[in-house]
């Protein structure tokens, strides 16, 4: 674990590896430091945000001493249910590339819970890890747009484009949930925790 001050509000904590990162970060949720204002864990690094008045020094001491025991499933509470089409794209080469072919990709991805690891890329844009049956890289070449509503794979993650973007991950499905909207409290749907079940509409 190396800290690293953000400002005098704010501790920087990187990690190893991203399943540090995750434990690191459920364990803060249920048990956080005093001050604690947010926290945002991204692939290597957990970004802890505190009142003003708080002690950054005493906050670094809390965290050395933080033993978070490794995530196991069920461990998150929450599960959110989302209706996909697997009609996309690219779902054949998903198929070959993980040698499952296109039905096995989807009795992958539906026959597991994915755990929102962070988000990023865009407003409500969250990566999902699983059991990493598919674990593919990104298209060799990325499109101008990628409709809202995609479900995609790439690099061991799963997720659903928010809005209307440039994307080179692989599309396998369509979606009609809205994981980002300004109007609902908090407006993103899949935020650093939660668990998803994907299921075939």
């Amino acid at each position: 674990m190396r800290l690293l001050p953000c400002g005098d509000a704010a501790l920087l904590v990187e990690l190893d590896a991203l399943d540090d990162v995750m434990a690191l970060h459920a364990h803060l949720r249920r048990r956080p430091p005093p001050g604690t204002l947010d926290l945002v864990p991204a692939a290597r690094t957990l970004l802890v945000r505190v009142d003003g008045g708080t002690d950054l020094g005493d906050l670094a001491a809390h965290l050395r001493e933080t033993t978070p025991e490794p995530l196991r499933p069920g461990d998150s509470g929450e599960v959110v249910e989302i209706a996909v089409r697997y009609e996309g794209v690219d779902l054949d080469d998903v198929g070959e590339l993980t040698g499952l072919g296109a039905a096995g990709v989807v009795a992958a991805h539906t026959g597991q819970v994915w755990t929102v690891a962070f988000a990023g890329f865009s407003p409500g844009f969250g990566y999902l890890v699983g059991d990493g049956r598919l674990d593919v890289g990104r298209r060799p070449s990325p499109r101008t747009r990628v409709p809202a509503g995609s479900v995609a794979l790439a690099g061991g993650y799963t997720g659903v484009y928010p809005s209307d973007s440039p994307g080179g991950w692989h599309l396998i499905g369509t979606t009609c949930a809205r994981v980002w909207d300004v109007d609902r409290d908090p407006p993103a749907l899949l935020s650093p925790g939660v668990r998803v079940r994907f299921v075939e509409d």
